[in-house]
């Protein structure tokens, strides 16, 4: 059974920083890409950023300068570490996975719980 385990969310000033992580275990064979979204209350859910195995692959515009996304390959990990952040970046993130699992040929998409980021003012 893959699993998708987020950590590091939590509650900080603005200007702060926090970096979470996700790790994916459980018969994978492959993971292509990995990445980040997040929910704001009442809110569509929203691309952060997406890696894959040769780098970015996508990125919202409020990352440019705050947010860099980064992967351990040998540990299956996606990584969001978060700079200068604001109120408005309070939201539930949900770590994102296109794994191929084992005894299957095609890749699927996987989520994870979501960790909780709440910036105050």
């Amino acid at each position: 059974q893959v699993q998708l385990v987020e950590s590091g969310g939590g509650l900080v000033q603005a200007g702060g920083s926090l970096r979470l992580s996700c790790g994916a275990s459980g018969g994978i064979v492959r993971i292509n890409d990995m990445g980040w979204y997040r929910q704001a209350p009442g809110k569509q859910r929203e691309l952060v950023a997406v890696i894959g195995n040769s780098g970015l692959r996508n990125a919202a515009d409020f990352v440019k300068g705050r947010f860099t996304i980064s992967r351990d390959n040998a540990k299956n990990t996606v990584y969001l570490q978060m700079a200068s952040l604001k109120p408005e970046d309070t939201a539930v993130y949900y770590c994102y996975a296109s794994i191929v699992k084992s005894g299957t040929f095609f890749p699927r998409d996987y989520w994870g719980q979501g960790t909780q980021v709440t910036v105050s003012s």
